[in-house]
């Protein structure tokens, strides 16, 4: 007869504490490992949970818009298509744009902004979002007068959906204005002066409204809105532009000399000024005075020695 070796039973009690140990430690091991995969890796991005959204809409009512721009970046590597983090990813990069100083840093905000409300737009939820498009078409207000197409489409899109922003005529205003449509960017900014409410019209929608006017060759309206522009308008700057053009308005109407009265009051306010030296001096041509017209081309390469024009006078 076989005989077989028995083990002594605290052997197996040893082997089988030993086993369970082994186990444990392997299922722990494994969460550990699922809990980093599921936090760090990309695909496994955790998305934002229900309590998580509405804190992200608190901060965004508070103004707190850093905190909103950087908080859905992680959830978005999980759910990459969700409407509500590239809205608000969006919307707060948007704002967050529109407080740099910085033009390049702000550049990237507003890219930023317009790549994740384009992705936004592929949702059905974006049909009837007028939000959506004002945000975006404002973005693009600020890419530069070759986007002015697309400020355009966003905001009259914006319109058709029903959504209202007291700010919109003016920037499809500008927006038209940029296209050469001058006959849309009066309209738009006819309608935003209406907008202006209580505390009357601005100088800067003014001066807009006349410039469209005088591209489409309406003098006697650019010059009407220039002079209510000069009479509002307390910031310096503003006022001085109106001038400018106020001057050409009335050389086109052969006013040689109440063009001079202006760009010599702009002289008066501020001193010095390239370009009202340089209109004055085209205004002394007219009348055929060659040397007050050459003298008025040096005093505005004085003020400015990179004002080609004058440059340009003074070298035929």
């Amino acid at each position: 007869m076989t005989m077989y070796s028995k083990r002594p039973w605290t052997d197996y009690k040893k082997s089988a504490r030993r086993k369970k140990l082994l186990f444990a430690a392997a299922a722990i091991s494994a969460a550990v490992l699922g809990a980093a995969a599921f936090t760090y890796l990309p695909g496994f991005a955790r998305s934002m949970t229900r309590l998580e959204r509405r804190e992200l809409i608190q901060r965004w009512e508070s103004g707190d818009y850093s905190s909103v721009f950087e908080q859905p970046q992680a959830a978005l590597e999980a759910s990459p298509m969700d409407y509500f983090l590239l809205t608000m990813h969006g919307y707060s990069a948007y704002q967050m744009g529109i407080s740099q100083i910085n033009s390049l840093d702000a550049a990237r905000f507003f890219d930023d902004s317009i790549t994740s409300l384009r992705k936004a737009m592929l949702h059905r939820k974006a049909q009837k979002d007028g939000l959506l498009y004002y945000i975006l078409g404002k973005a693009y207000s600020y890419k530069g007068e070759s986007y002015a197409d697309l400020l355009v489409y966003y905001l009259e899109k914006t319109k058709e959906l029903g959504f209202y922003a007291a700010d919109i005529p003016q920037y499809l205003g500008m927006g038209y204005a940029s296209m050469g449509d001058y006959h849309n960017s009066v309209a738009a900014f006819t309608e935003a002066l209406g907008n202006q409410g209580q505390f009357g019209p601005s100088g800067p929608l003014l001066l807009e409204i006349a410039r469209s006017y005088f591209a489409l060759d309406e003098f006697d309206m650019a010059r009407a809105y220039l002079l209510r522009c000069i009479a509002v308008s307390p910031d310096s700057r503003t006022v001085v532009l109106a001038r400018l053009l106020l001057s050409e308005v009335l050389r086109k109407a052969d006013d040689i000399e109440g063009a001079k009265l202006h760009l010599q009051a702009i002289l008066d306010e501020t001193g010095q000024n390239a370009q009202a030296r340089f209109q004055l001096g085209e205004l002394f041509l007219l009348q055929g005075d060659t040397v007050r017209a050459r003298a008025e081309w040096r005093e505005a390469l004085r003020a400015d020695p990179a004002h080609i024009m004058a440059r340009t006078r003074l070298s035929i």
